[in-house]
């Protein structure tokens, strides 16, 4: 794993977010920021894809069951080259191609459409089910959000996981403690995320989703194949990278004005420096 490749492309991925939501005018910067690097490490790293083949039948799957958080994996198409960049300035432009949630049938590298929350996770297992049927050797990816997990809909899948032992699935709770109404342990408790996964029969795996060594760390305990499905826990910040953006609720879905946009460019053109000096 290079490191400092993936901090320098996870960087990039949020100026794309930070330029596509305030050309936009509206979307959901905050918990795009969130993710940036696990999305990163994932089409950078973990996942078999290829941006010239985005349908080849032995890649990996990934389902962004946070749909919302759109910004965040088409900036990591883009930046992987599964269409042109250009694309994300025209977010949620009518007629345009990105819209505010991922559409599979008009997006290359888009595996699923989703947004109500809860339903993404649930194609996910259908997925894993789906190869373990087939006898195909692919993993399904998802990344969930820990207001999300509030639906009773996600604790169907999850059971339904478990039950059919689906070790070619991993889940990502994205728990940065934020959801639009404020923190996700006032507005409904989830916790403790780990144990209730751990009771439902999963793998449990932890991670800082902001460090790269420790992304790693976690990824990599999924390749152990034990009948049961993994979930990795990571610990993040809403709105990662822009000073004012970060640990605030308000952000979950507020586009930035010019002003607002020149300082996030700055923010993350001051992490780009230091990442130069090491």
């Amino acid at each position: 794993m290079d490191k400092k490749f993936l901090q320098e492309k996870a960087l990039e991925v949020r100026k794309d977010i930070v330029t596509a939501v305030h050309s936009a005018k509206s979307g959901h910067p905050g918990g795009s920021l969130s993710v940036a690097d696990t999305l990163t490490y994932l089409y950078f790293y973990k996942m078999n894809v290829d941006p010239k083949n985005p349908k080849m039948d032995n890649r990996d799957r990934f389902v962004l069951s946070k749909g919302h958080t759109a910004p965040a994996l088409y900036s990591v198409l883009a930046e992987k080259g599964f269409f042109d960049k250009s694309e994300l300035v025209k977010l949620r432009k009518v007629g345009a191609m990105l819209q505010g949630h991922p559409d599979m049938k008009g997006i290359p590298g888009v595996d699923m459409s989703t947004g109500s929350l809860g339903q993404g996770v649930s194609t996910a297992v259908g997925m894993a089910l789906s190869a373990k049927i087939s006898n195909d050797d692919y993993t399904v990816y998802t990344v969930l959000g820990d207001g999300e997990i509030q639906e009773g809909q996600v604790w169907e899948a999850v059971m339904s996981a478990a039950h059919y032992k689906l070790d070619n699935l991993v889940a990502v709770v994205d728990n940065n403690n934020l959801q639009i109404d404020g923190k996700v342990s006032d507005v409904m408790s989830v916790y403790p995320i780990d144990e209730k996964f751990a009771s439902f029969g999963w793998n449990v795996a932890t991670c800082d989703g902001h460090d790269f060594d420790s992304i790693h760390t976690a990824f990599e305990k999924t390749n152990e194949k034990n009948g049961k499905p993994w979930v990795i826990i990571q610990t993040s910040v809403k709105g990662k990278g822009v000073s004012f953006m970060e640990n605030q609720s308000s952000w979950h879905g507020t586009a930035p004005n010019d002003e607002q946009y020149a300082q996030a460019m700055a923010d993350l053109d001051a992490i780009a420096k230091e990442l130069e000096g090491k």
